[in-house]
């Protein structure tokens, strides 16, 4: 229940509903029929997110760090829903076996089933990247042609009730292979920003991605939560 009140409020802030601070703790529970326990943990996600700061006394106050804008990419978001609007062509959807490769890259074992979906994605019609990704089958069994087309992260929390509660992420700049230059119009001696990630629900590794950006001008943001000891 918290993870839906905190998408639904992340979705608000980015399209700025609230310019300055989230409602109360108090105005919130009314508002979502909720216990305090739980609009706590909602808030307290968002928190993580980097989305808002907590001042004592004061409330939630937003972050101001222009995440919604096109060139910036909130990694503490992760890609659970449609932060922007992106449309796909899909090159690649079928089903393989982990192999060496995936195994030394990714925290999957050997053989394991996966569901594979090469997709270029574009946000205003402007090539944005190249996404390789790979889902688990005995976790996500099946994914729609629908869903691999739009949010496929969408579809998977609907369906079966998952989402990344953890993420393991490794940025590279790396040359490109000769398949991957050629969908992205670039050349194998050019170097391109490449994000590698395990999403994770619980202990489970659920999806492995990745993702080669291309669009201009873009920069990426992290928030770090260190929690210390009382």
């Amino acid at each position: 229940m918290y993870h839906d009140i905190a998408e639904v409020l992340i979705q608000e802030i980015e399209a700025g509903l609230f310019p300055e601070k989230l409602p109360t703790e108090a105005q919130l529970r009314a508002r979502f029929q909720v216990s305090r326990d739980t609009i706590h943990k909602a808030i307290e996600l968002i928190t993580q997110k980097g989305l808002v700061r907590r001042i004592q006394g004061s409330g939630y106050f937003i972050n101001h760090i222009n995440v919604a804008e096109k060139t910036v990419v909130n990694l503490s978001l992760g890609y659970t829903t449609k932060r922007k609007k992106l449309t796909s062509k899909i090159i690649t959807f079928d089903k393989i076996t982990a192999d060496a490769s995936l195994t030394e890259r990714y925290n999957v074992a050997l053989n394991t089933p996966l569901t594979r979906i090469v997709r270029l994605r574009y946000l205003n019609d402007e090539l944005y990247n190249l996404e390789t990704a790979y889902y688990v089958d005995v976790v996500v069994p099946f994914i729609s042609n629908e869903a691999a087309t739009d949010s496929i992260f969408e579809f998977i929390r609907k369906a079966y009730g998952i989402y990344a509660t953890s993420s393991d992420q490794y940025l590279a700049q790396e040359k490109l292979t000769a398949t991957e230059a050629e969908l992205l119009h670039k050349t194998t001696t050019e170097q391109q920003l490449t994000l590698y990630q395990t999403n994770y629900y619980g202990n489970q590794a659920y999806n492995l991605a990745r993702t080669i950006f291309v669009y201009p001008d873009l920069n990426l943001y992290f928030h770090i939560t260190n929690k210390m000891d009382k």
